[in-house]
């Protein structure tokens, strides 16, 4: 036996040597047989005699053939299909004695829970025998924080405190850095913009690259990068301080209900930094059908680029009329509210998808909580940083540019004095009104696609009548603008919900045309948030319309 430190690369040398040994028969291995209950064990018996029939298959190997074929693992049997040319999935005789054993598992546990459970038991005999500790209370501490981290009538709770210190922090912290941002770009914006008159450039062309491709890609930049610069970090603790697997195992039972995994909620909580980056998480799920599942529904929660937007909203128009600390209350609270409503139409939509179009047995969640550690704060910033924040931003940079000459094309061609920007508004404007919209919020909407973070500068660029995007920091400026452009409680509620609820940004689409390799799994990405969002605003709306 040799003992390994997964975090510790240079302990596997050893692992890696005995391996290679094993491999050239310089080690015969001794594996322990794991004993599973006797109705299982009588099952792999009638199966085992029954597989002696293909005198190909070795005799070490019919145990472990017969415990696949009973648990039903269709990609594995198809791989030893393959490697030994015999039919095992379409066997009759093999079905008929699966018929036979249908009653192996009993009180309600599933299969696979039965086999893992056996080998964590055998694993930890084994343990006891061979493992010293010089703290002979090695995971005591470890299990009396699991029982108050993973209760019931804690764990919830302060799972919910922990991700609102994490957006809290990250909201107040990125302030700073991107009003640092935005005065450096805006500094190099008008020394852009004194070098193009000093060349005599075109003054369309230095408004189009300079007040369209330039500003909406530093826009992004600097409302985009300080807060998963900032959300990252504070997630990849969090994962290397070993509380995510918790997270998993305080809501797996209600992802199970919905077909799916209690992994899928880590992959949301990604998402509150960037749903590219939850989307490419859900890597960590095995199933695909799960995984599949975890990418279409992991939209539905806010990333970082919507709450700017969502707490502006609620601060304008849910707390409006408040002052000092219960506005600020108020104000998060229906931004909690907005999260909630998310959360559950991602389970909704994965428990229709898992009836549906995606049909499948939720597969079984044998989740190792893992012993707490101290966090190593260099790989923290290196994984955090590089694999996520900067990896996400180069895709949004990438999305960004040809978005910034769009969206200036658009709100500076016209067509007798109307730009095509409020032409496209005003064609969106009836259906918009059903949604309790209107039109150039719609429109915000839709040229907002390269990232969320310009929806609001694009809806104040229309209602001002501007060719470039706005920048206004002042809440009360930005209040008064909106409601003179018709802004209601309604309108407020309905945009919230619209936020929260619509289409991916393209750096996201982008992201799941990669990990799904399909378009159509794509284009569904982009339509099941967006039917929701419309669905909820227009009973709202409709709400609204009888009782007001």
């Amino acid at each position: 036996m040799y003992g390994t430190i997964a975090r510790k690369k240079k302990t596997l040398n050893s692992l890696l040597d005995t391996i290679s040994q094993v491999c050239d028969k310089k080690i015969i291995p001794k594996p322990n047989i794991i004993t599973y209950p006797q109705k299982i064990e009588d099952a792999i018996s009638l199966i085992s005699n029954k597989l002696k029939d293909f005198k190909i298959i070795p005799s070490k190997l019919l145990r472990w053939i017969s415990l696949k074929i009973l648990d039903g693992d269709e990609k594995i049997l198809k791989s030893i299909e393959k490697a030994f040319n015999i039919s095992l999935i379409n066997n009759q005789s093999l079905e008929l004695i699966k018929v036979e054993t249908s009653n192996i598992v009993e009180n309600g546990d599933s299969f696979k829970d039965i086999i893992v459970s056996s080998i964590v038991n055998k694993a930890e005999e084994i343990c006891k025998k061979v493992c010293t500790y010089e703290n002979s209370d090695y995971s005591g501490k470890d299990r009396k924080i699991d029982k108050i981290l993973t209760s019931k009538t804690f764990g919830f709770p302060i799972m919910i405190l922990f991700l609102g210190i994490i957006f809290w922090i990250t909201i107040i912290g990125a302030n700073y850095p991107s009003e640092i941002l935005f005065s450096f770009f805006s500094w190099i914006q008008e020394k852009l913009t004194i070098f193009a008159n000093w060349i005599n450039s075109p003054p369309w062309l230095s408004s189009m690259l300079i007040n369209g491709v330039y500003q909406t890609l530093t826009w992004i930049i600097s409302v985009m990068l300080p807060p998963m610069a900032i959300f990252f970090p504070l997630f990849t603790f969090l994962e290397d301080l070993g509380y995510l697997p918790r997270i998993a195992f305080n809501v797996d039972g209600f992802f199970k209900k919905c077909s799916c995994t209690g992994k899928q909620m880590i992959t949301m909580c990604m998402g509150f930094g960037c749903n590219s980056a939850g989307v490419t998480g859900c890597r960590i799920i095995n199933s695909p059908r799960e995984k599949l599942i975890a990418i279409l529904t992991n939209n539905f929660v806010p990333c970082n680029g919507r709450f700017p937007f969502l707490i502006s909203i609620s601060s304008i128009f849910i707390a409006g009329t408040m002052q000092g600390i219960g506005a600020s209350i108020v104000s998060t609270l229906a931004v909690i509210l907005v999260i909630i409503l998310g959360i559950f139409c991602a389970l909704l939509i994965s428990k229709i998808l898992s009836k549906t179009i995606l049909k499948g047995i939720p597969s079984s969640f044998v989740l190792e909580l893992p012993p707490y550690r101290k966090p190593q704060f260099g790989k923290i910033l290196i994984r955090s940083i590089f694999d996520r924040t900067l990896f996400v931003l180069g895709r949004a940079i990438s999305v960004a540019l040809p978005a910034g000459l769009i969206i200036w094309l658009f709100s500076n061609i016209g067509i007798n004095g109307e730009s095509l920007l409020s032409i496209i508004a005003n064609f969106l404007n009836p259906f918009a009104q059903a949604l309790g919209l209107d039109g150039y919020i719609l429109a915000a909407f839709i040229f907002g696609i390269p990232a969320n973070e310009i929806v609001l500068p694009i809806i104040l660029m229309c209602y001002l009548g501007g060719n470039s995007l706005v920048n206004i920091e002042d809440t009360f400026s930005i209040g008064q603008i909106l409601v003179q452009n018709g802004w209601t409680i309604l309108t407020a509620i309905n945009v919230m919900i619209f936020t929260c609820l619509h289409f991916p940004c393209a750096t996201t689409l982008l992201t799941i045309k990669k990990e799904t390799n399909s378009l159509k799994w794509t284009i569904i990405s982009f339509i099941l948030p967006t039917i929701c969002g419309i669905i909820l605003c227009m009973f709202t709306t409709f709400i609204y319309n009888i009782f007001v």
